[in-house]
Protein backbone atom coordinates (compact mmCIF):
# COMPACT_ATOMS: atom_id res chain seq x y z
CA UNK A 1 0.00 0.00 0.00
CA UNK A 2 1.80 2.73 -1.17
CA UNK A 3 0.47 6.60 -0.41
CA UNK A 4 1.66 9.27 -2.86
CA UNK A 5 2.08 11.79 -0.15
CA UNK A 6 3.87 9.72 2.66
CA UNK A 7 7.49 9.20 3.20
CA UNK A 8 9.07 6.03 2.92
CA UNK A 9 11.74 4.66 4.77
CA UNK A 10 13.68 2.17 2.37
CA UNK A 11 15.59 -0.50 2.76
CA UNK A 12 16.87 -3.16 0.72
CA UNK A 13 19.74 -5.79 1.73
CA UNK A 14 22.82 -7.21 -0.49
CA UNK A 15 22.77 -11.22 -0.79
CA UNK A 16 23.63 -13.07 2.04
CA UNK A 17 24.64 -9.97 4.04
CA UNK A 18 27.61 -10.09 1.49
CA UNK A 19 29.48 -6.41 1.04
CA UNK A 20 29.01 -6.00 -2.68
CA UNK A 21 28.42 -2.63 -1.93
CA UNK A 22 31.82 -2.00 -0.20
CA UNK A 23 32.82 1.62 -0.88
CA UNK A 24 35.21 2.74 -3.18
CA UNK A 25 35.73 5.76 -5.19
CA UNK A 26 34.65 3.73 -8.12
CA UNK A 27 31.41 2.27 -6.92
CA UNK A 28 30.75 5.61 -5.34
CA UNK A 29 30.94 7.57 -8.86
CA UNK A 30 28.64 4.38 -10.24
CA UNK A 31 25.64 4.63 -7.00
CA UNK A 32 25.17 8.38 -7.56
CA UNK A 33 24.82 8.04 -10.75
CA UNK A 34 22.48 5.87 -11.07
CA UNK A 35 20.68 7.09 -7.94
CA UNK A 36 20.58 10.43 -9.78
CA UNK A 37 18.61 8.79 -12.78
CA UNK A 38 16.51 7.38 -11.52
CA UNK A 39 15.34 10.23 -9.26
CA UNK A 40 15.31 12.40 -11.97
CA UNK A 41 13.27 10.10 -14.36
CA UNK A 42 11.40 8.80 -12.12
CA UNK A 43 9.92 12.01 -10.58
CA UNK A 44 10.59 11.45 -7.22
CA UNK A 45 11.44 13.58 -4.07
CA UNK A 46 15.07 12.35 -2.38
CA UNK A 47 15.27 12.97 0.90
CA UNK A 48 18.58 11.46 2.70
CA UNK A 49 20.24 8.08 1.44
CA UNK A 50 22.75 6.04 2.79
CA UNK A 51 24.66 3.29 1.71
CA UNK A 52 26.15 0.72 3.82
CA UNK A 53 28.92 -2.22 2.11
CA UNK A 54 25.72 -4.66 2.32
CA UNK A 55 22.52 -2.40 2.33
CA UNK A 56 21.34 0.91 1.52
CA UNK A 57 18.59 2.99 2.92
CA UNK A 58 16.46 5.97 1.07
CA UNK A 59 14.30 8.58 2.82
CA UNK A 60 11.88 8.88 -0.11
CA UNK A 61 8.26 10.67 -1.42
CA UNK A 62 6.72 9.15 -5.11
CA UNK A 63 4.23 12.06 -5.74
CA UNK A 64 3.47 10.12 -9.06
CA UNK A 65 2.49 6.69 -7.09
CA UNK A 66 5.26 5.12 -9.08
CA UNK A 67 7.61 4.15 -5.62
CA UNK A 68 7.98 0.44 -7.37
CA UNK A 69 8.85 1.42 -10.66
CA UNK A 70 11.64 3.56 -9.09
CA UNK A 71 12.78 1.17 -7.04
CA UNK A 72 12.90 -1.32 -9.85
CA UNK A 73 15.08 1.15 -11.97
CA UNK A 74 17.63 1.61 -9.10
CA UNK A 75 18.16 -2.24 -7.67
CA UNK A 76 18.34 -3.29 -11.25
CA UNK A 77 21.01 -0.80 -12.23
CA UNK A 78 22.89 -1.80 -8.93
CA UNK A 79 22.65 -4.97 -9.50
CA UNK A 80 24.03 -4.66 -13.17
CA UNK A 81 26.51 -2.12 -12.15
CA UNK A 82 28.05 -2.29 -9.13
CA UNK A 83 27.70 -6.02 -9.67
CA UNK A 84 30.16 -6.04 -12.47
CA UNK A 85 32.21 -4.20 -10.19
CA UNK A 86 32.05 -6.63 -8.14
CA UNK A 87 33.12 -9.32 -9.91
CA UNK A 88 29.52 -10.92 -8.28
CA UNK A 89 27.11 -12.87 -10.89
CA UNK A 90 24.58 -14.40 -8.90
CA UNK A 91 21.33 -12.35 -6.99
CA UNK A 92 22.81 -9.48 -6.12
CA UNK A 93 19.78 -8.63 -3.48
CA UNK A 94 18.85 -10.92 -0.62
CA UNK A 95 15.16 -10.17 -1.77
CA UNK A 96 12.56 -7.33 -2.86
CA UNK A 97 13.44 -3.82 -0.70
CA UNK A 98 11.14 -3.05 2.27
CA UNK A 99 9.34 0.48 2.88
CA UNK A 100 7.59 1.44 6.08
CA UNK A 101 5.67 5.18 5.72
CA UNK A 102 6.95 7.82 7.71
CA UNK A 103 3.75 9.04 9.50
CA UNK A 104 5.43 12.28 11.90
CA UNK A 105 7.91 14.77 12.14
CA UNK A 106 9.57 13.85 14.95
CA UNK A 107 9.83 10.22 13.40
CA UNK A 108 11.39 11.86 10.62
CA UNK A 109 14.21 13.54 12.02
CA UNK A 110 14.82 9.90 14.18
CA UNK A 111 14.72 8.08 10.69
CA UNK A 112 17.40 10.88 9.66
CA UNK A 113 19.46 10.18 12.34
CA UNK A 114 19.51 6.80 11.96
CA UNK A 115 21.21 7.51 8.29
CA UNK A 116 23.82 9.22 9.78
CA UNK A 117 24.52 7.06 12.10
CA UNK A 118 25.84 4.35 9.69
CA UNK A 119 29.54 4.07 9.76
CA UNK A 120 29.97 4.75 13.68
CA UNK A 121 26.93 2.65 15.08
CA UNK A 122 28.74 -0.37 13.73
CA UNK A 123 32.00 0.67 14.74
CA UNK A 124 34.04 1.38 11.42
CA UNK A 125 34.31 4.46 12.15
CA UNK A 126 34.94 7.25 14.50
CA UNK A 127 32.69 10.18 13.10
CA UNK A 128 29.84 10.27 10.61
CA UNK A 129 31.98 12.28 7.97
CA UNK A 130 34.79 9.75 7.96
CA UNK A 131 32.42 6.99 6.26
CA UNK A 132 33.51 6.36 3.08
CA UNK A 133 30.49 4.87 1.59
CA UNK A 134 27.83 7.21 -0.82
CA UNK A 135 25.73 8.86 2.19
CA UNK A 136 23.68 12.35 2.01
CA UNK A 137 25.47 14.07 4.71
CA UNK A 138 27.46 16.48 2.53
CA UNK A 139 24.27 17.59 0.61
CA UNK A 140 22.69 17.88 3.28
CA UNK A 141 25.08 20.29 4.50
CA UNK A 142 25.51 22.24 1.73
CA UNK A 143 22.33 21.58 0.10
CA UNK A 144 24.28 22.23 -3.77
CA UNK A 145 23.86 19.27 -6.01
CA UNK A 146 26.44 16.35 -6.71
CA UNK A 147 27.64 15.66 -10.03
CA UNK A 148 28.07 12.31 -10.84
CA UNK A 149 28.26 9.88 -14.14
CA UNK A 150 25.78 7.72 -15.54
CA UNK A 151 27.47 4.82 -17.64
CA UNK A 152 24.65 4.36 -20.71
CA UNK A 153 25.28 0.63 -21.05
CA UNK A 154 22.21 0.82 -23.60
CA UNK A 155 24.16 3.08 -26.26
CA UNK A 156 27.30 0.78 -25.47
CA UNK A 157 25.49 -2.16 -26.83
CA UNK A 158 24.17 -1.18 -29.69
CA UNK A 159 27.26 0.56 -31.30
CA UNK A 160 29.59 -1.00 -32.98
CA UNK A 161 31.19 -3.89 -32.09
CA UNK A 162 34.69 -2.09 -32.33
CA UNK A 163 33.08 0.49 -29.87
CA UNK A 164 31.79 -2.28 -27.82
CA UNK A 165 35.42 -4.21 -27.18
CA UNK A 166 35.55 -0.53 -24.91
CA UNK A 167 35.76 -0.77 -21.03
CA UNK A 168 32.34 -0.85 -20.07
CA UNK A 169 33.56 2.13 -17.60
CA UNK A 170 35.25 3.91 -20.71
CA UNK A 171 34.27 8.20 -20.35
CA UNK A 172 32.85 7.54 -24.28
CA UNK A 173 30.03 6.04 -22.28
CA UNK A 174 29.43 7.93 -19.81
CA UNK A 175 26.60 10.87 -19.31
CA UNK A 176 26.45 13.80 -16.65
CA UNK A 177 23.90 13.32 -13.55
CA UNK A 178 22.86 15.83 -10.65
CA UNK A 179 22.18 14.03 -7.60
CA UNK A 180 19.48 16.92 -5.74
CA UNK A 181 17.93 16.11 -2.09
CA UNK A 182 14.49 17.93 -2.22
CA UNK A 183 13.71 20.22 0.86
CA UNK A 184 12.74 18.17 4.13
CA UNK A 185 9.28 18.30 5.02
CA UNK A 186 10.21 19.62 8.47
CA UNK A 187 8.68 22.49 9.97
CA UNK A 188 11.51 22.72 12.54
CA UNK A 189 14.42 22.27 9.71
CA UNK A 190 12.76 24.12 6.81
CA UNK A 191 15.51 26.72 7.47
CA UNK A 192 19.02 26.15 6.07
CA UNK A 193 20.75 27.68 9.73
CA UNK A 194 18.05 24.90 10.90
CA UNK A 195 19.29 21.90 9.27
CA UNK A 196 22.64 22.92 10.06
CA UNK A 197 22.15 23.13 14.10
CA UNK A 198 20.48 19.65 13.54
CA UNK A 199 22.54 17.57 11.88
CA UNK A 200 25.87 18.92 14.54
CA UNK A 201 23.93 17.69 17.47
CA UNK A 202 22.40 14.75 15.75
CA UNK A 203 26.20 13.84 14.47
CA UNK A 204 27.56 14.99 17.80
CA UNK A 205 25.08 12.92 19.86
CA UNK A 206 26.11 9.53 17.64
CA UNK A 207 29.63 9.71 17.65
CA UNK A 208 29.60 9.84 21.31
CA UNK A 209 27.39 7.01 21.79
CA UNK A 210 29.68 4.94 19.66
CA UNK A 211 32.36 6.38 20.92
CA UNK A 212 31.63 5.20 24.78
CA UNK A 213 30.34 1.69 22.69
CA UNK A 214 33.33 0.76 20.76
CA UNK A 215 37.30 1.20 22.11
CA UNK A 216 38.05 0.41 18.66
CA UNK A 217 36.90 0.82 15.44
CA UNK A 218 37.90 -0.95 12.12
CA UNK A 219 39.05 2.43 10.15
CA UNK A 220 38.32 4.08 6.63
CA UNK A 221 41.23 1.96 5.67
CA UNK A 222 39.84 -1.16 6.90
CA UNK A 223 37.02 -0.54 5.59
CA UNK A 224 38.41 -0.21 1.93
CA UNK A 225 40.12 -3.01 2.86
CA UNK A 226 37.30 -5.59 2.45
CA UNK A 227 36.47 -8.16 0.35
CA UNK A 228 33.28 -7.06 -1.40
CA UNK A 229 32.50 -10.87 -2.41
CA UNK A 230 33.02 -11.15 1.84
CA UNK A 231 30.06 -13.58 3.49
CA UNK A 232 29.72 -12.18 7.42
CA UNK A 233 28.98 -14.79 9.83
CA UNK A 234 26.12 -13.68 11.09
CA UNK A 235 24.06 -10.69 9.32
CA UNK A 236 22.28 -8.70 11.62
CA UNK A 237 18.59 -9.63 11.38
CA UNK A 238 15.71 -7.06 12.84
CA UNK A 239 12.53 -7.43 12.29
CA UNK A 240 10.59 -4.60 10.21
CA UNK A 241 8.27 -1.80 11.83
CA UNK A 242 4.57 -1.70 9.64
CA UNK A 243 5.40 2.52 10.01
CA UNK A 244 7.77 4.79 11.84
CA UNK A 245 6.19 7.10 14.43
CA UNK A 246 6.24 8.17 17.48
CA UNK A 247 2.22 8.41 18.08
CA UNK A 248 0.33 5.74 19.23
CA UNK A 249 -2.56 7.17 17.47
CA UNK A 250 -1.28 7.81 14.08
CA UNK A 251 0.27 4.07 14.21
CA UNK A 252 -3.15 2.74 15.34
CA UNK A 253 -5.03 4.73 12.37
CA UNK A 254 -2.48 3.46 9.62
CA UNK A 255 -2.80 -0.52 10.84
CA UNK A 256 -6.44 -0.07 10.73
CA UNK A 257 -5.93 1.83 6.64
CA UNK A 258 -3.81 -1.11 6.12
CA UNK A 259 -6.46 -3.48 7.33
CA UNK A 260 -9.27 -1.96 5.07
CA UNK A 261 -6.84 -2.13 1.73
CA UNK A 262 -6.03 -5.27 2.12
CA UNK A 263 -9.75 -6.80 2.56
CA UNK A 264 -10.64 -4.45 -0.23
CA UNK A 265 -7.76 -5.55 -2.36
CA UNK A 266 -8.33 -9.39 -1.53
CA UNK A 267 -12.05 -9.09 -2.71
CA UNK A 268 -11.22 -7.17 -5.49
CA UNK A 269 -8.37 -9.54 -6.14
CA UNK A 270 -10.96 -13.00 -6.23
CA UNK A 271 -13.44 -11.81 -8.55
CA UNK A 272 -10.70 -10.53 -10.71
CA UNK A 273 -8.87 -14.09 -10.92
CA UNK A 274 -12.74 -15.78 -11.36
CA UNK A 275 -12.94 -13.54 -14.93
CA UNK A 276 -14.47 -10.21 -13.58
CA UNK A 277 -11.86 -7.93 -14.85
CA UNK A 278 -14.00 -4.68 -13.85
CA UNK A 279 -13.62 -5.38 -10.16
CA UNK A 280 -12.55 -1.90 -8.70
CA UNK A 281 -9.06 -2.38 -6.89
CA UNK A 282 -8.10 0.09 -4.68
CA UNK A 283 -5.41 3.12 -5.58
CA UNK A 284 -2.17 2.12 -6.94
CA UNK A 285 -3.43 -1.82 -6.26
CA UNK A 286 -1.10 -3.96 -8.78
CA UNK A 287 -3.55 -6.14 -10.38
CA UNK A 288 -2.52 -10.18 -10.16
CA UNK A 289 -1.43 -11.84 -13.66
CA UNK A 290 -3.72 -13.21 -15.50
CA UNK A 291 -3.08 -15.47 -18.92
CA UNK A 292 -4.03 -13.26 -21.99
CA UNK A 293 -6.07 -15.59 -23.46
CA UNK A 294 -8.08 -16.49 -20.60
CA UNK A 295 -8.74 -12.63 -20.44
CA UNK A 296 -9.72 -12.68 -23.66
CA UNK A 297 -12.27 -15.62 -23.71
CA UNK A 298 -13.58 -13.83 -20.72
CA UNK A 299 -14.10 -10.49 -22.28
CA UNK A 300 -15.74 -12.16 -25.32
CA UNK A 301 -18.22 -14.06 -23.52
Amino acid sequence: MFTQGEIYLVTMRCFQGRFLLRPSEQTNEVLGGVLARAVRLNGVELFAFAFASNHMHLLVRAPRGNLPRFMQHLATNISKKVGFLAGWRGAFWERRYSAQPVLDEEALQDRLRYLLAHGPKEGLVRRCAEWPGLSSLKLLLDRRPRRFRWFDWTRRSSSRIASRKRFRFDECWAEPEELVLAPLPSQALRTRGAIGRFLRRATEAIEIEAAGTYRRVLGVAGVLSQHPQHRPDRPERKPRPLCHTTIAALREEFRERYRAYAAAFGEASTRWKAGDFFAQFPDCAFRPFVWPLLAVAELAA
